[in-house]
């Protein structure tokens, strides 16, 4: 399995009593292969997975499976701070239909290269999917080498990386590590461009949950090497992608949801809804202006 291009990082559409709203979510999947997204992640860090009890992650990814019917992939958001939970969580995955699992670093126990080595080896024997490592410091507090990377993509059963870390130095030493068998996807939107000019496969990214069509547009351009459409389509999700930095993910994607008929503003606690303000009018008019450039072309 190769998974490349514009992969949307799902949001988790809640109703405003709380519950999980999977009509909303199977509106958010059509909106998907609508505009071209070429797989979805399900119950990752932006779908609120830590917020999911174990029935509802059951039921979201079992609806998103179905919804889909094979017409693009469905990675599964599996990682846990225990390899042991992360192991059986993949597994539980893979039973109820998905076709990899995005495996982030443990967070917050702050593991060595070592551990993390092993955490990754042990979920690939025995998760039972195909795993793509994730890297993003910001969030757990360890930062996956390059070295360890290297190493791990021996592995049969891990195909890539998730690499959201923007800087050009690890941008560069991780396309470094990219074969047939082994695909470099970004994790920042900010940065996705850059990093697929310089080898990446794709972006697996927030912003394609309220832009499918432009964003594919831009990995379409970026993953050929057309730079000057690149910078063009790049321009276009700019206002977008700096309105989304308004507030800690999936916060402000969320409140773009009700503009589109995707669901409610609603996370969950201890995540809460962007308020009234500037920066809620600041996502309305992006969205606004992305609409229009849409309509003209």
């Amino acid at each position: 399995m190769k998974i490349h291009g514009s992969v949307c990082a799902l949001v988790t559409p809640f109703g405003l009593d709380g519950a999980l709203d999977l009509a909303a979510f199977g509106r958010l999947l059509d909106f998907q292969i609508a505009g071209g997204t070429q797989a979805v992640v399900v119950a990752g860090s932006t779908g609120e997975a830590h917020m999911l009890e174990h029935d509802e992650y059951d039921r979201l990814l079992a609806f998103a499976v179905e919804h889909v019917g094979g017409r693009i992939p469905v990675v599964a958001g599996t990682g846990e701070a225990g390899s042991a939970k992360t192991v059986a969580l993949t597994k539980r995955a893979r039973s109820l239909g998905a076709d990899a699992a995005l495996v982030v670093a443990p967070y917050y126990v702050r593991p060595t290269q070592e551990g993390l080595r092993r955490h990754f080896l042990e979920v690939a024997d025995h998760g039972g999917l195909p795993v793509i490592l994730y890297n993003v410091p910001s969030r757990t507090a360890c930062d996956l080498a390059p070295e360890t990377t290297a190493v791990l993509r021996d592995h049969p059963a891990i195909i890539g990386i998730k690499e959201a870390r923007s800087d050009a130095e690890r941008i560069r030493h991780t396309a470094e590590l990219v074969r047939s068998d082994f695909v470099y996807l970004s994790g920042d939107d900010g940065s996705g461009a850059q990093a697929m000019l310089a080898g990446a496969a794709g972006v697996i990214s927030v912003v394609a949950n309220l832009a499918p069509r432009a964003f594919r547009a831009l990995c379409d351009a970026a993953t050929s090497g057309d730079r000057a459409a690149t910078t063009h389509c790049n321009a276009a999700l700019e206002p977008l992608v700096q309105a989304l930095n308004c507030a800690p993910n999936p916060i402000a994607v969320k409140a773009g949801l009700p503009d589109l008929g995707l669901g409610t503003a609603v996370p969950r606690l201890p995540l809460v809804e962007l308020e009234q303000g500037p920066a809620r009018e600041q996502l309305r008019k992006a969205l606004a202006t992305l609409a229009s450039l849409a309509d003209a072309a």
